[in-house]
């Protein structure tokens, strides 16, 4: 695939695909999503490596990546690459911040379990109110948003299930 189609598939400039190619970059947590989209890939897949039986994710060894307002933070849960069907995050939202996600490829489930906060989730158009402890599991392969509409930052688990 060329980096044109790339672009085109993920929605984004060729030239920003050539800077993170040439690393002279380093692509934010939106820009991934989008080109593991492009790739109809899983956003693990991007990040991962071959998996054994037995994998020990230390929580000081994951990567954490953030939203380039620096509001979102996503810690893996597990190592990337182990699964290519289900994903897990810790996420963290800063206090009144929101973070828009690019729909998922087609047939991609999302579970998100608010640990700490609010959340309030714009699935499509429909919103939805989350306290601590409420879940939510909805078709991630639409248009979604994820705000925190409290005072303080708001901890969640976010499981996502590809559908390959």
């Amino acid at each position: 695939m060329s980096l044109e189609d790339l672009a085109q598939r993920a929605g984004i400039p060729v030239k920003a695909l050539s800077h993170i190619e040439a690393t002279n970059v380093s692509p934010s947590l939106g820009l991934l999503w989008k080109i593991a989209a492009g790739l109809g890939v899983a956003f693990a897949d991007l990040l991962g490596r071959g998996g054994s039986a037995i994998t020990v994710q230390r929580r000081a060894d994951a990567r954490v990546l953030r939203s380039e307002d620096g509001f979102l933070e996503s810690r893996p849960l597990v190592t990337a690459g182990e699964s290519r069907w289900v994903e897990a995050y810790e996420l963290s939202l800063a206090a009144g911040a929101s973070h828009t996600s690019e729909p998922h490829p087609t047939g991609t489930q999302e579970i998100v379990v608010v640990l700490g906060g609010a959340l309030s989730i714009r699935i499509d158009s429909e919103v939805h109110e989350l306290l601590v402890g409420d879940s939510i599991s909805f078709k991630a392969d639409l248009p979604h948003a994820y705000k925190n509409p409290g005072a303080l930052p708001g901890r969640y688990h976010d499981i996502i299930v590809y559908a390959y």
